[in-house]
């Protein structure tokens, strides 16, 4: 099974009180409360890509130790805040990969891998024979700020949007563009590495229910 999340920012203590308002009581009961989720759900031969920002000391060997206690093999997502990489302590091979930017495929579906929201990335504007999106783009970096309600904003006026393509009759139909951009920030799964279907179902019921300000 393939698992993503991003954002975890392990030992990144302010986060309890400022941006993200967590609420733990320590970075350490942070630590272990993300540890558990984590190994509450992935296994020794499940995979897990995090889309950066996986932890924020620049110290190789307190990244180590964490991710020695996480289960399954791990795929790094190179973040802003993942100084831990150049450290001379830190040991690559916890990792499958470490890269900034990478496309896989998920079940017949490509997936664009960025830590950074990529609005117009690859392949955006396929669909399958029942014209279901064909290319999702997983990202992180913007956590719950206002900078994912622009990225939200963008999402609803590309799907308005229709473009002319040649259909099956020959002819010009207008289609909408799919534009699947999904942000796997770690609280909004709990902590918890999701799945693409599952990350595809958590951001739906998500932006149905973000309030805009033109809704108040």
């Amino acid at each position: 099974m393939r698992y993503y999340i991003a954002d975890l920012h392990f030992c990144h203590e302010n986060l309890n009180t400022r941006m993200d308002c967590r609420g733990f009581e320590s970075g350490e009961t942070m630590n272990e409360y993300m540890i558990a989720q984590w190994n509450s759900r992935v296994r020794k031969r499940d995979e897990v890509v995090i889309l950066g920002d996986f932890c924020i000391s620049k110290k190789g060997e307190v990244a180590n130790a964490i991710l020695e206690r996480l289960n399954g093999r791990k795929y790094l997502i190179i973040g802003n805040h993942d100084h831990f990489i150049a450290n001379k302590q830190f040991d690559p091979s916890h990792f499958e990969w470490i890269t900034h930017y990478r496309e896989i495929n998920d079940n017949n579906r490509k997936v664009i891998l960025c830590h950074y929201p990529v609005m117009c990335y690859n392949g955006q504007y396929r669909r399958n024979a029942k014209g279901e999106p064909k290319t999702y783009m997983l990202y992180g970096h913007v956590h719950d700020t206002y900078d994912e309600y622009l990225i939200d904003d963008f999402q609803r006026q590309t799907r308005a949007s229709t473009r002319p393509v040649l259909g099956k009759s020959g002819e010009e139909e207008m289609v909408s563009i799919p534009c699947q951009m999904i942000n796997c920030f770690c609280m909004f799964s709990d902590y918890v590495p999701l799945t693409l279907d599952e990350w595809i179902e958590v951001d739906r019921k998500r932006r149905d229910g973000m309030k805009r300000e033109d809704d108040c």
